[in-house]
């Protein structure tokens, strides 16, 4: 009987009910108020455990009459990833609104911690939590760290800021997406000798500095016969990274491989397409957005990493309702696979 029961949500009148208490009393005993007697306590605390009772968060907003204030920070530009974050922030607004709760979007460039801190400082009081694509800097750092210190709830999205207060990272393992990048890579090119290039936004970005990391490591220690070049930082830009690339492949005439660690797919694309060479230079990038697609199709990109948009925004949506109302998380539902494609398994 107790299993058919737990499939239901146990209401307060359930614990009145099992405790044998008016629903006046069950209220104050759930709110800590004077006035009740201690065995009548006992009594109450017996039956919420035993019915295994936990407050309904929309329905409290609700009697609040105050609807939960979300807020994304996330990198201004033409970044494609940040695109498709921000269109699956707007599909969720029904959901949203069912919980009691709105999101807004706020474009900053990330790559200046400056500004970033700034955006974070001028959120206080505004919002009952922060969702943020954050830059591994003091700055940034202390800034999330006000917010938590003034009662926001701050999540980081895609790039983490773990030394500071942020209550949870939702993104993938950024270390293992290196080592996928680097064994895909390395398998790709094969036995020959050759030179591999490496694109990034910026090393401050910890998710980029993290895949960087591991892809060093599978490379040294599998692939000794490819040589890594200095990273070139595009800032996530695809009119800065195209020059940077095509200079590189007027540089290395003999270049085997090239890894985009972050954003400005575009402008590789263009600079290899332009080169002649998209036959001959293994590339592998990463978030599958429509120009990486493209670029797989036409056989100029050779495998895209790829993290899901659309789950990284719902679940740092719910990781925030979750905390601001002490509802229970499930680890799984929210952990973010690394997904990888080719041009013959493309959803």
């Amino acid at each position: 009987m107790r299993g058919m029961d737990s499939m239901v949500r146990a209401s307060l009148h359930d614990v009145a009910r099992v405790a044998g208490v008016s629903l006046a009393t069950v209220d104050r005993v759930l709110h800590g108020r004077a006035g009740v007697r201690e065995r009548t306590v006992e009594r109450v605390n017996a039956a919420v455990q035993q019915l295994g009772y936990r407050p309904d968060p929309a329905a409290a907003r609700l009697a609040r009459n105050r609807s939960v204030r979300l807020a994304f920070v996330l990198p201004s530009g033409t970044n494609s990833f940040v695109t498709l974050l921000n269109q699956q922030v707007q599909a969720m607004a029904p959901w949203l609104a069912e919980q009691r709760a709105a999101a807004a979007v706020q474009a900053v460039d990330v790559f200046s911690p400056q500004a970033l801190a700034q955006r974070l400082h001028g959120l206080q009081g505004q919002f009952d939590a922060v969702l943020v694509m954050a830059l591994d800097h003091p700055q940034v750092r202390a800034a999330i760290d006000d917010l938590v210190a003034h009662g926001t709830e701050v999540i980081t999205l895609v790039s983490d800021v773990p030394s500071s207060k942020r209550a949870h990272f939702v993104g993938i393992d950024n270390v293992a997406a290196g080592r996928t990048a680097g064994t895909l890579l390395g398998r790709f090119i094969g036995p020959r000798e050759g030179r591999v290039g490496l694109v990034l936004g910026s090393r401050a970005l910890r998710d980029h500095a993290e895949r960087l990391f591991g892809f060093e490591q599978v490379m040294a220690a599998e692939h000794p016969h490819l040589k890594l070049l200095a990273p070139i930082e595009g800032h996530d830009l695809s009119d800065r990274t195209e020059p940077l690339v095509a200079k590189l492949l007027k540089r290395e005439p003999g270049l085997a491989g090239l890894y985009s660690i972050g954003a400005g797919n575009r402008g590789i694309q263009a600079a290899l397409a332009a080169s002649g060479r998209a036959d001959h230079v293994v590339w592998v990038c990463h978030e599958l957005t429509p120009h990486s697609r493209r670029a797989l199709l036409d056989g100029v990109a050779d495998a895209v990493i790829n993290q899901d948009a659309g789950h990284e925004a719902r679940s740092a949506c719910r990781l925030a309702l979750a905390r601001l109302s002490g509802e229970r998380v499930l680890h799984d539902q929210e952990r973010i696979r690394i997904d990888i494609f080719l041009k013959d398994n493309l959803p």
